[in-house]
């Protein structure tokens, strides 16, 4: 089979593409700068320049494709003056990508979408894919726009395109170049017992299991049907205990409160505009004091169950970060180790 894959240089779509091909298959990959292929240079693909605003190369790539893995999208939601880039990339570039597999007769799409399009539920209740949206979107920008591209796909549907949505919870794992989720291992290898923690809770899933659950979309999903891909439900204390664990560093001993939290989110994005690193972003600030838990039982059910535990991918990510020089033992390091 052969699959066309939006996204291969990053951190997903490239686990997407290491199993794909393992399993006998052929692969395209659109790529929109050649340095962003080096993830994926030992790999044999087809790569094929453009982007999601090229409709003539999203159209050439989808011919002959026998599936499409819709995976490409701008992440990075922290910048307010990049709002008109996610509503562009994200919802019209999905809109662009679905037009051009419909166009090409592509048999099925597998588009991932996020958990952050589905709506979180009060005090520890798990969300399941019929709870409707229900984040500000001026706040919750990312989320609202990968909302939105959900709207997209289901007029696709209805329209005759075979499309299954995937929405993964929190990716950890090895290969995060961009260091989105992967920078709770960074900053808390660097800040130790110093680095917050919050009263509330995530879930979070290996990269590894959520390429599976794509995999296993493309001959057991249904048409039309979102799966929420989730392996742990974790509060932030023992996510960050098991974060420690995994960096050989003491956990953090402080807990910011609830009313601490909008202006920490605030202050965040301040300083990221101005591009300074931060340990978290401010959407996970402004969500630190909830239970963001989600229900991932129909994916478990219908595609694979998740294969690796938390705390092993979160070794393999820290193991991967200290391989490839995200991880600085300096005198600041060993000075906060020490106290």
């Amino acid at each position: 089979m052969l699959a066309l894959i939006t996204g291969a240089t990053g951190f997903l779509g490239s686990h997407i593409l290491r199993q794909w091909l393992a399993e006998s298959h052929t692969a395209r990959a659109l790529y929109r700068s050649p340095a962003k292929l080096r993830l994926i240079a030992d790999l044999p693909f087809e790569a094929l320049p453009g982007d999601l605003d090229d409709v003539a190369a999203l159209e050439a790539a989808c011919a002959g494709c026998d599936v499409v893995f819709h995976v490409a999208a701008k992440a990075d939601y922290w910048k307010d003056s990049d709002r008109e880039a996610l509503w562009r990339i994200n919802v019209e570039g999905t809109r662009n990508l679905l037009a051009a597999a419909q166009q090409a007769g592509v048999p099925r799409v597998i588009f991932t979408s996020s958990a952050s399009a589905i709506g979180i539920r009060p005090g520890r209740a798990l969300a399941d894919e019929d709870t409707a949206f229900n984040l500000r979107p001026q706040q919750f920008y990312y989320a609202y726009t990968k909302q939105q591209a959900e709207a997209v796909a289901a007029e696709f549907v209805a329209g005759g395109l075979d499309v299954v949505t995937v929405n993964p919870t929190v990716i950890i794992g090895p290969g995060d170049l961009n260091a989105i989720s992967g920078s709770f291992v960074i900053e808390t290898a660097r800040w130790q017992w110093l680095l917050p923690s919050s009263g509330g809770g995530l879930a979070v899933i290996d990269v590894r299991d959520v390429a599976r659950a794509h995999l296993a979309a493309v001959k057991k999903g249904a048409a039309g049907d979102r799966y929420i891909l989730n392996a742990a439900n974790l509060s932030y204390s023992d996510f960050f205990r098991l974060i420690a664990r995994a960096c050989d560093v003491r956990p953090p001993l402080l807990t910011m409160p609830d009313w601490l939290l909008e202006p920490t989110a605030r202050s965040i994005e301040g300083l990221r505009r101005l591009g300074i690193s931060t340990p978290l972003d401010a959407d996970q600030a402004r969500l630190g004091g909830k239970y963001v838990y989600f229900d991932g039982g129909k994916s478990e059910r219908e595609l694979c169950p998740p294969q690796i535990d938390i705390e092993t991918s979160l070794r393999d990510t820290y193991s991967w970060y200290a391989q490839h020089g995200y991880i600085q033992r300096n005198w600041l390091t060993r000075l906060i180790g020490w106290l």
